[in-house]
Order: structure tokens, then C-alpha cells, then sequence
């Protein structure tokens, strides 16, 4: 089995101002141009849930309410994965050139985890005009800003 090496850019920080992206230094350069998009998709390690027996677990018994009795892993935003990476699209609120950071309205991601990549969220790649999902979450917000206030407490099983 082939491996690959990832290593972090940064991680998320989160404290009473607010959350970010805590790039490393190095990353600053990469940061050019990047003025003008509202939106990064945020590629991220669960590195909480990382640990050897997690990420052999295939398959969670029903953790959405509405959901079937078992589901495999694959079709749950689980953080217990084979290889445990996350992927959310966050707004930016700010670039702070100088600090190394970007601030953020919201990830669901916890201070310190760390950040494996970022990338602009453009339309004409990152958007489906019509996706469909299941019957079970049919009923769930259909964007990112009408997700703030949904009372997602009474969707889960955890």
C-alpha cells in the first residue's frame, strides 16, 4: 500500500475574538490574490477522533434521527473515517496579511486542529445548482447561511 505525507499549514484557533485559520509563516506568499472571494473551502484533520481503531469503523449505527438503522461510513460527516479529513466551506471575514491568519464566521472544527490545505470556493466548481439527497434529510437547510438557524440539536442521535 502506497503512503502519502501531509503536513499541516496551519490550524484553527479559536478564542473569545473569534475563529481562524493560523497559517505557518511560510504559507503568506500563498495567500496572494485571494482578496475578493467571500468563501474558502477548508481542508482539515480530525486529528481528535485519530486513532488507529477509529478509522477501521465502516459502517455507524444511525446517527441522524430520520436516518436509516445503519449507515456506512462513507454516507455520514462522521469524523471516525478510514482517513479522518474534513472538508467545510467557510465565509472569510478577514485576511490578516501581517498575523499569518484569516478570519472566519464559523468552522466545525475544534482550536488547534490542524489545517491541511485551503482553496477559494468558486461557483462554477464548488457549487450543484440541484443536488439531491435522501428522504431522510430532504427537510435540511439548502445552504450554508439558512444552516446558522436550524436547530440542528433535534437532527442527531449523539
Amino acid at each position: 500500500m502506497q503512503r502519502y505525507q501531509v503536513s499541516p499549514i496551519g490550524k484553527i484557533r479559536v478564542n473569545e475574538t473569534g475563529m481562524f485559520i493560523e497559517l505557518e509563516s511560510k504559507y503568506v506568499p500563498a495567500l496572494q490574490a485571494l482578496d475578493g472571494f467571500s468563501h474558502l473551502n477548508v481542508i482539515w484533520w480530525f486529528s481528535n477522533t485519530d486513532r488507529e481503531e477509529m478509522r477501521e469503523v465502516l459502517e455507524a449505527p444511525q446517527p441522524y434521527k430520520k436516518a436509516p438503522e445503519v449507515m456506512g461510513i462513507f454516507a455520514t460527516r462522521s469524523p471516525i473515517r478510514p482517513n479522518p479529513i474534513a472538508l467545510t466551506a467557510v465565509q472569510i471575514i478577514h485576511i490578516d496579511y501581517q498575523a499569518s491568519r484569516i478570519q472566519i464566521a464559523y468552522i466545525d472544527a475544534d482550536d488547534h486542529t490542524p489545517v491541511l490545505d485551503i482553496k477559494p470556493y468558486t461557483p462554477s466548481l464548488d457549487r450543484v445548482e440541484n443536488p439531491v439527497v435522501p428522504q431522510w434529510c430532504s427537510h435540511w437547510p439548502k445552504s450554508l447561511e439558512e444552516s446558522a438557524d436550524f436547530d440542528w440539536e433535534n437532527e442527531f442521535n449523539f
